[in-house]
């Protein structure tokens, strides 16, 4: 590992937080917790609804983390549980009509700006940056874990 190695991992991390921080800032702004505007946002999207696990695996949040949000969405009437005729123990999480118009202008507004700030780089450029962020946390996955191991 080369000293230019280490500073271009810093710039990467620094960039990325910086990103996580104006999704922090965004969310506040609108008078919502980010962990709670990511679960609003993959649910709007969710036509159907989701399951709390589908929910934890597309928000990379815990069971506990999700569970509460639902309740307080649920408690403040945007969110419904329907039964699943398959699985009784496990609820489809659905949007309620005052959850989409809750959620709707906010979640709107910051998927545009990720489609136009994606649009600004050409189809080659969108697609390294892609690839190569899915490496980068794939090779950081398994050294995370790996260092786990040896503990």
């Amino acid at each position: 590992m080369t000293k230019e190695d280490r500073r271009n991992a810093f710039l990467y991390c620094r960039f990325r937080d910086e990103q996580f921080a104006l999704y922090d800032e965004y969310a506040k702004n609108n008078g919502i917790l980010m962990k709670t505007f990511l679960v609003l946002n993959v649910l709007f999207y969710a036509k159907d609804g989701m399951t709390q696990k589908k929910i934890c695996e597309r928000t990379f949040q815990s069971k506990q983390t999700v569970s509460l949000i639902i309740k307080k969405l649920l408690d403040e009437g945007y969110v419904a549980l329907l039964e699943n005729s398959d699985d009784r123990r496990n609820k489809t999480v659905c949007m309620t009509d005052a959850g989409r118009t809750y959620s709707e202008k906010t979640v709107r507004h910051i998927t545009r700006a990720e489609d136009i700030a994606m649009s600004m780089f050409t189809p080659e450029e969108q697609k390294t940056l892609i690839d190569l962020s899915r490496r980068f946390t794939r090779n950081l996955e398994a050294l995370v874990k790996s260092s786990e191991n040896d503990k």
